[in-house]
């Protein structure tokens, strides 16, 4: 018999269908050292976790993301908050980015490449890319 987890509904994105779960994770940029972590079903857009994962008790006082979380909303609290957001650019549409904002997204490039490492650590070194399991818990 077998068994389906009702926790880990399908995402669409860019045409490919994917199924089950999301790590996101919030990590010491010196030492790449997890502060914090929330795993989400896949159907959870990147920025709907960003407040969870901000650590206030965290020296650094810099916030380091991709594309996905940057909007006018998100850019405003952090603001608010005292983070100094180093997020990257994205293109929309019909507006492709300038010279100078692919040369920025290159240099903070340099620093987000830390998370993907703790990442590419599980899959490589921990086989933890895909794992059975019924729910989060």
């Amino acid at each position: 018999m077998s068994q389906k987890d009702t926790h880990a509904p399908w995402r669409k994105k860019n045409d490919q269908s994917y199924f089950g779960y999301k790590n996101h994770i919030s990590i010491d940029v010196e030492y790449a050292f997890i502060r914090r972590y929330q795993v989400t079903d896949a159907s959870v857009h990147d920025s709907q976790v960003l407040g969870a994962l901000l650590d206030e008790q965290n020296q650094g006082e810099e916030v380091w993301a991709h594309s996905a979380v940057r909007c006018e909303s998100i850019e405003w609290i952090l603001q608010i908050l005292q983070f100094l957001s180093h997020t990257h650019e994205r293109a929309y549409g019909n507006h492709p980015l300038t010279a100078k904002q692919k040369e920025d997204n290159r240099e903070l490039s340099q620093v987000r490449a830390q998370v993907e490492h703790v990442f590419g650590h599980w899959v490589n070194e921990m086989g933890g890319k895909l794992m059975g399991s019924i729910g989060k818990e």
